[in-house]
């Protein structure tokens, strides 16, 4: 089976742009009025690191989790999920303005059947925009293979749905991408040594001197 994967992508990248404005105007109307939430239509998939991570890393043997107290004391089950969070996260708080459940994570076992319609979640603590970003953590989700991932997601929900209908949904989907932050402190703070980092440096320091 081959779908249009990489094609299917640029539309979530352009509807980011967007969805700061479809999500804080609904919060504005929910104050307004008593109208129950409208039937959400479009899948939500995140990208991402640890303030976005609803729980990939649980699944993995890394040292990045959220596994344990102080996190998850004031979620809804006032235990830890996996965010990295004391509660809900953005991607929650996105999905409850949306008027739909909070996408799981992609590693999730539960991730199945008309749970896949909903999206996914790929985001993984840890990760940057460079690959040599967190290797402290030994093992987590970098966001090439966050990718590769996403396009596992497409071939899963073709078996279920067929190609066109999967297409039409990532193609209307919404898309949430927060990641840079460790790149600062989890690799130019720590790991100021790491192979992009340097070469980063050179192109700084050899610009100076011109």
């Amino acid at each position: 089976m081959t779908l249009p994967f990489p094609s299917s992508f640029v539309p979530l990248v352009i509807i980011l742009l967007v969805v700061v404005g479809v999500i804080f105007p609904g919060a504005e109307a929910k104050s307004k009025s008593s109208k129950p939430k409208p039937k959400p239509s479009r899948a939500f998939f995140v990208f991402g690191d640890s303030l976005v991570d609803s729980g990939n890393n649980n699944y993995l043997a890394t040292t990045a989790r959220a596994d344990s107290p102080p996190y998850g004391i004031d979620y809804p089950t006032r235990r830890p999920t996996g965010r990295f969070s004391n509660g809900l996260n953005i991607p929650d708080l996105i999905s409850q303005q949306l008027g739909a459940e909070s996408v799981l994570p992609y590693l999730s076992p539960q991730l199945r059947g008309n749970k896949l319609l909903l999206g996914a979640n790929f985001a993984s603590a840890g990760i940057g925009i460079l690959n040599d970003t967190g290797t402290q953590f030994l093992n987590i989700i970098r966001m090439y293979r966050q990718l590769d991932y996403f396009e596992e997601y497409q071939h899963r929900l073709a078996s279920q749905i067929g190609v066109t209908k999967t297409k039409a949904l990532v193609d209307k989907a919404l898309v949430l991408i927060t990641v840079g932050g460790n790149d600062f402190v989890n690799n130019y703070y720590l790991v100021p040594y790491s192979a992009s980092l340097a070469s980063i440096h050179y192109q700084i320091m050899l610009n100076f001197s011109l």
